[in-house]
């Protein structure tokens, strides 16, 4: 009975070993089986590698053989542009003669003429800004005899309120005078009657008396427009000139053909004999004073 149990486990042992053998030849395999699957994907690798180093290398000469036989025919079409310019001028050459020195000859008066519109216009220029000082010199003037004429009224107001009575002159309580130099007066009833006065300047068509004079370069006139109690008028003086003879002139007739003017109200003619209205003199589609 020993014996018997002795050869079983003799065989259950070798059966085991054989086992043993197995799994390890089979993992034995299995890793040989790893190695060469990597083996195999180093070598795609290299294969894919040196395909794609190929194919750059292929790419590169293409290139370069397109670039060459592009410059080739640049280099053609300019010996061909070249030639047939030649071609062209000398065709022109044989043919222009006269004509091209008529161009010359055009051309020269062209530039002739550009330098004398050129000319002409720096002297317009020039002319202008002499015309704009003059202006500016002209209306400087006037201003400094305004402020000496209101300076001097001031002064002879002054005076005359200094004097005493029995002194003053027997015409000075028969020539009170009014003046109205700007927009704004103490005496509401002189501003109303200077408004009055101006609107019927304005509004009755004396535009056509000054239309044509007035398209002519001029400077703004500044005018002092005296009127007695009654409406008529004292006289029209120019502080400043518009520099047109023409456009002054018509201005007195505009004054002096809307003559006689509203008399004065009772309780400006209680104040005043004579009123003195200043204002300048603009020009679009009709007169107006401001």
């Amino acid at each position: 009975m020993p014996k018997l149990l002795d050869s079983e486990l003799r065989e259950r042992a070798l059966e085991i070993a054989k086992l043993d053998g197995a799994k390890q030849e089979a993992q034995r395999q299995a890793e040989r089986m790893e190695v060469a699957r990597q083996e195999a994907a180093r070598h795609e690798v290299e294969r894919q590698a040196a395909a794609r180093e190929n194919a750059e290398r292929q790419e590169t000469a293409r290139q370069a053989a397109a670039r060459q036989a592009t410059a080739r025919q640049e280099v053609a079409r300019r010996e061909a542009a070249r030639v047939e310019a030649e071609r062209l001028e000398a065709a022109r050459q044989a043919t222009v003669g006269p004509e091209a020195e008529r161009l010359d000859t055009a051309r020269m008066q062209a530039e002739r003429q550009e330098l004398a519109r050129q000319e002409t216009g720096r002297q317009e220029r020039a002319r202008q800004d002499a015309e704009r000082e003059a202006q500016q010199a002209r209306r400087e003037a006037a201003l400094r005899s305004i402020a000496r004429q209101l300076a001097e009224e001031a002064a002879a107001r002054e005076a005359a309120s200094l004097r005493p009575p029995s002194t003053l002159p027997a015409s000075a309580s028969s020539a009170r005078r009014g003046r109205l130099f700007g927009r704004s007066d103490p005496n509401a009833e002189l501003l109303l009657y200077a408004q009055a006065w101006s609107r019927k300047i304005e509004l009755n068509m004396t535009f056509d008396m000054v239309r044509e004079a007035a398209k002519q370069r001029h400077t703004t006139p500044l005018v002092t427009v005296a009127l007695r109690s009654d409406g008529s008028v004292e006289s029209v003086t120019f502080v400043l000139s518009s520099g047109v003879v023409a456009i002054d002139e018509a201005i007195r007739r505009v004054v002096q053909s809307q003559a006689p003017y509203p008399a004065f109200q009772p309780a400006l003619a209680r104040e005043f004999d004579v009123i003195e209205i200043r204002r300048s003199w603009n020009f679009d589609t009709a007169i107006r004073l401001y």
